[in-house]
């Protein structure tokens, strides 16, 4: 079995793209700090496993543009006659440098930022290009042209936004739709923990024949195995400087992760997989962006293909679940 019968792959919305149902993105693990041949052979365990996205940010590393860097080099060494087999896609929208046109949404720093990123990763252009979050000072109506207008001009095939809330994605698929460069992806965050895309947004992608991306769907780890016998030294939660702050896990929380682990042991699946699964099971979810220090470690994510169905049952008690107290 070659690799693009092993892998799933979903359609984009409405659209003619399809994506694998996992993706790998580059937001950690791949920057200048990080052991370059370790996120090589990851990059090269992904592409072998049938995963064809590879998703970035102009200010993904650390340092910011690192990761692009890193990528850029690798694919131009190792990839550069499979390029026209992948979906790169990259995004703009938090702060890359000083001043006062480094961050948001202007056109200004929209079109600066997608240059400064094919340079570094030596493209003629991505596929998808992402405006990163919501600008509250910059009109709508110019961010969604400037991505019109970068698709016009060859920079990227695709539009896609991030983070924004319903009520705002479904005002910039109109303004999008009536430029004639529809959005094809919005990338929110979703976890069995974090889920207020279910109040509105999942409808709205709908609706417009939108794809769906989520990110961080293991909760920055919360939901593997990590975290099951207290908080290890180096993990994210320890780690001052990390998204995950160590008040998240309360003693309620770890007895949530404690209860998801024994079900997804009843379904000869690890946190993970269950979690990654979980997401999947919803037909709106186009691909799932899962991160990997490893290629073992992503390995492992990928075993969440192998059972995507849940019963009644067992959707129930996770319900029951996640409703009880985190405190």
């Amino acid at each position: 079995m070659n690799k693009y019968e092993q892998m799933t792959y979903r359609r984009c919305g409405k659209s003619g793209l399809k994506l694998p149902a996992i993706s790998l993105g580059l937001w950690h693990n791949f920057g200048f700090v990080d052991k370059y041949e370790h996120f090589r052979e990851t990059l090269h365990t992904a592409f072998d496993q049938g995963i064809t996205h590879f998703d970035l940010a102009n200010n993904y590393g650390p340092p910011p543009g690192s990761a692009e860097e890193n990528f850029g080099k690798i694919l131009h060494a190792d990839f550069k006659r499979h390029r026209d087999e992948m979906i790169i896609s990259t995004k703009a929208g938090y702060t890359m440098w000083d001043g006062p046109y480094g961050d948001w949404g202007s056109k200004k720093y929209l079109v600066a930022s997608l240059d400064q990123s094919l340079k570094r990763m030596g493209l003629e252009y991505v596929d998808i290009f992402y405006h990163h979050r919501p600008d509250p000072e910059t009109p709508l109506e110019e961010t969604m042209r400037t991505l019109d207008l970068v698709v016009r001009q060859g920079k990227a095939l695709y539009a896609g936004i991030s983070n924004y809330p319903a009520k705002l994605a479904a005002e910039a698929f109109k303004i999008l739709n009536e430029l004639g460069t529809p959005c094809v992806i919005h990338q929110p965050k979703y976890s069995m923990f974090e889920r207020w895309v279910e109040d509105g947004l999942l409808d709205t992608l709908e609706t417009y024949g939108v794809g769906c991306i989520p990110f961080s769907p293991l909760a920055q780890g919360m939901l593997t195995n990590k975290y099951l016998h207290g908080i290890p030294e180096d993990s994210r939660a320890a780690k001052a400087h990390g998204f995950l702050k160590k008040e998240s896990l309360t003693e309620g929380r770890l007895k949530q992760i404690s209860k998801l682990n024994d079900l997804a042991q009843s379904r000869g699946q690890s946190l993970a997989q269950m979690a990654l699964s979980w997401l999947l099971k919803d037909k709106r979810v186009t691909s799932v962006l899962v991160g990997a220090s490893s290629k073992e470690q992503l390995l492992d994510s990928l075993k969440c293909l192998e059972n995507q169905s849940f019963s009644s049952e067992q959707l129930d008690k996770i319900e029951n679940i996640l409703s009880e107290s985190r405190q």
